[in-house]
């Protein structure tokens, strides 16, 4: 029996079928800041994206230590999905049920959201020309839409911050445009959707992740995604594809310092608006742009937030004590969000709080007269990771990850520099 039913709207994107089961109108996430999955807003404390097997197992065979680090894993969901003759499309999503979806074989990120969950055909809903103000307008294919082209009234009534966004990166096709969202989560969105629309014009069902929402403790959230490691590739990786990873690790960041920028928001006090860099500009950056992008994060647009080191050197260094006990682990492709937020900026130290700081290590304590502002620092996406004994993997590593560690222990290196050198 298919749980999608004709829907009556409810307050806050709910939505009940007459067999009664609730269901969650998914938005996108406007603060998806990098990657390439489209992350979705279910509720103000959760995310979902689509689910990859592997990562879903990892999620659940978390060593205890690490999930101080990692998004809570919360559950898989099922999600309907429709598109009608008028380019409309509506995603919902409701308590996954285990015979209602096809258990899904072991894809890469990039094919998996082609994958079909069912081979079961779905009745259109007769509401869907009811409710077209509710739904996300479908993808024409053409890569020169306008943004205003690629609004409809779904992403006009929800997707909107506080501030808005500036994406500065000529190759964004935004320029200097402000909008109300950050413009990589629209164009993940607009991309996932094309796949999914590109199977059928009848619904599926798709099996998607439930994770927390990190930055949701945030009310302007400053997020910098950090592609980590030396090496991207996982071990099923065919030649072709580990040879184009390794070139794009070769000539970026990657290869010479284990970490690569690979996207970032950060709100500007003085204009009012986030700055918003993604993965292109990340992967074109020399060690001194690194740097920069870096002191970028950290710069609000009037001040250097110099109050905002010790938390977040303190949190990675944190990070690098617990992955240098996990022996075989691997973390390839994964990325690391460090998140704070914009407004605390008010509470900042003075440049005289630090005038005669020294270099910091992991026993400062810097005075402040003021509580040290809220920062996170987690992992995320575990498509490619592996351990000894999981899922029967072929390959088994030795020793902890050290190209994740060399990446973190210059990140510290860098952001301890950084701080010096502005005192």
């Amino acid at each position: 029996m298919c749980i999608c039913r004709t829907m009556e709207v409810g307050k806050y994107g709910k939505k009940t079928g007459q067999d009664g089961v609730r269901g969650v109108l998914l938005e996108p996430f406007i603060h998806q800041v990098g990657g390439h999955s489209s992350m979705m807003r279910y509720d103000d404390h959760t995310v979902c994206k689509p689910l990859i097997s592997r990562e879903q197992r990892f999620y659940e065979s978390l060593p205890p230590e690490m999930k101080e680090f990692t998004p809570e894993y919360k559950g898989v969901v099922s999600v309907c999905f429709e598109g009608d003759r008028d380019g409309y499309i509506n995603l919902i999503a409701y308590p996954y049920v285990e015979n209602e979806a096809l258990e899904q074989d072991e894809v890469s990120e990039r094919e998996q959201p082609r994958r079909k969950h069912s081979r079961r055909n779905f009745h259109r809903s007769s509401s869907s020309t009811e409710h077209k103000d509710d739904k996300f307008q479908g993808l024409t294919g053409e890569s020169t839409e306008s943004i205003q082209e690629m609004k409809s009234p779904k992403l006009e009534l929800h997707m909107q911050s506080d501030v808005p966004f500036q994406m500065l990166d000529g190759n964004s096709g935004l320029s200097s445009e402000k909008i109300t969202y950050n413009p990589w989560s629209l164009r993940c969105h607009k991309q996932q959707l094309k796949l999914m629309r590109s199977e059928s014009k009848e619904r599926k069902l798709y099996k998607f992740l439930l994770l927390e929402n990190v930055v949701h403790h945030f009310k302007f959230p400053c997020i910098l995604d950090l592609k980590m490691g030396t090496r991207q590739h996982g071990d099923d990786a065919s030649e072709e594809k580990a040879a184009r990873q390794m070139k794009k690790c070769e000539q970026s960041t990657s290869a010479a310092l284990g970490v690569r920028v690979c996207g970032m928001q950060v709100f500007q006090l003085d204009s009012g608006h986030y700055l918003c860099r993604n993965k292109y500009y990340g992967r074109g950056l020399s060690i001194e742009g690194f740097r920069h992008a870096l002191y970028q994060y950290l710069h609000n647009g009037v001040d250097l937030r110099r109050d905002l080191f010790h938390p977040i050197l303190s949190k990675l260094r944190s990070l690098v004590a617990v992955l240098e006990r996990q022996a075989s682990y691997r973390f390839y492709s994964s990325s690391l969000l460090i998140i704070y937020d914009g407004m605390e900026c008010a509470r900042a130290e003075p440049h005289t709080n630090h005038k005669d700081t020294g270099p910091m290590d992991s026993s400062q304590d810097m005075p402040s007269p003021h509580p040290s502002p809220k920062v996170d620092v987690r992992m995320i996406d575990f498509a490619h990771s592996t351990f000894k004994g999981f899922r029967d993997d072929p390959t088994v590593h030795d020793g902890p990850d050290k190209g994740y560690i060399f990446g973190l222990e210059n990140l510290i290196n860098i952001l301890e520099e950084i701080f010096v050198e502005n005192q």
